[in-house]
C-alpha cells in the first residue's frame, strides 16, 4: 500500500516559522508533525510513502530519512525550483507511483482509516478515484463537495452553493493513469483533477465521521495541538487517581 504526501508548498500563512522550517516539520504536541502523520499511515497498513518535496525539502529528507523508524519505506520526489502546484507535483512523482495509491497533504491530520479510500478503489473498477469527504456544512472551511454518500457528484472549489454541504477531507485514492494524463511540467492543482473526475462520474466517495485537522494556519495548528495533547493525557480512575 502506497501513500503520497504533498509537502512542497511555501506555507506562507505560517510565516515566519516556515521561512526556516518546512511545514511538515513544525512542532505539534511536542513532536514534528511528520511523526504524527507517518505513524498514522503506518498504523493503517501503509508500507510505502512517497514524499513530494520542494521548499526546504532537504530538511524533510534529512529528518525522515528512509522511513524505517516509522515502519515505512520512504522515497522522495523533488519538485524542483519552479513550484508546479499539487497536481503538477504529483505528475513529477509519476516514476515512483504504484498502480493505485493514496494522496494526502503534508499539513493534514485525519482521524479516520487512511486505508479506506484505497480499499474502495480496489473493490470497484467503475471509478478512477475515491475521495474522502466530510459533512462540513461550512463549519471548518468552505464546503466544496456534493455527494450522495456513494459518489462524489460534484467538486467545486470556492462555490457558495448550499447544495455543496460536504468538503474534501484531504485524502483521495487514485489510479496511476489519472496522473499520467496530467501534462508533464505544467503547473496545475489537484482540485482540477478532482473536478474532472467528478464530472465524468469516475469519482466515488467515502464519508469520514470526524472533523479533519490541518496545520496550514496558526489556528489550525493550535487546534491539532490541543487534540493530540488531550489524547496523551492518561485517563483518571474513579476517585481522581491517575
Amino acid at each position: 500500500m502506497q501513500a503520497v504526501v504533498l509537502a512542497g508548498g511555501l506555507a506562507t500563512r505560517m510565516r515566519p516559522r516556515t521561512l526556516t522550517t518546512p511545514k511538515i516539520l513544525l512542532e505539534v504536541a511536542g513532536r514534528p508533525f511528520a511523526d504524527w502523520q507517518l505513524e498514522a499511515l503506518a498504523r493503517d497498513g501503509y508500507d510505502e510513502v512517497v514524499l513530494c518535496i520542494a521548499h526546504l525539502g532537504e530538511q524533510v529528507e534529512s529528518y525522515v530519512g528512509d522511513g524505517a523508524r516509522f515502519g515505512l519505506t520512504v522515497r522522495y520526489a523533488h519538485e524542483g525550483e519552479t513550484l508546479l502546484g499539487t497536481g503538477g507535483a504529483l505528475r513529477a512523482a509519476l516514476p515512483l507511483l504504484a498502480d493505485t495509491f493514496l494522496v494526502t497533504y503534508g499539513d493534514s491530520y485525519l482521524p479516520f482509516d487512511y486505508a479506506s479510500p484505497l480499499r474502495l478503489l480496489a473493490a470497484h473498477d467503475d471509478c478512477d478515484g475515491v475521495m474522502s469527504v466530510y459533512r462540513n456544512e461550512g463549519k471548518w472551511d468552505s464546503s466544496n463537495v456534493k455527494t450522495d454518500g456513494t459518489w462524489t457528484l460534484a467538486y467545486e472549489k470556492g462555490t457558495t452553493d448550499p447544495a455543496f454541504d460536504f468538503i474534501d477531507y484531504g485524502a483521495i485514492s487514485l489510479r496511476r493513469s489519472v496522473v499520467e494524463a496530467i501534462p508533464a511540467g505544467e503547473a496545475t492543482g489537484l482540485d482540477r483533477v478532482q473536478t474532472e473526475l467528478a464530472r465524468a462520474h469516475r469519482l466515488r466517495a467515502v464519508v469520514a465521521e470526524r472533523r479533519f485537522f490541518e496545520i496550514g494556519s496558526p489556528e489550525g495548528l493550535a487546534a491539532l495541538d490541543r487534540e493530540l495533547d488531550a489524547r496523551a493525557v492518561p485517563a483518571k480512575k474513579p476517585g481522581g487517581t491517575p
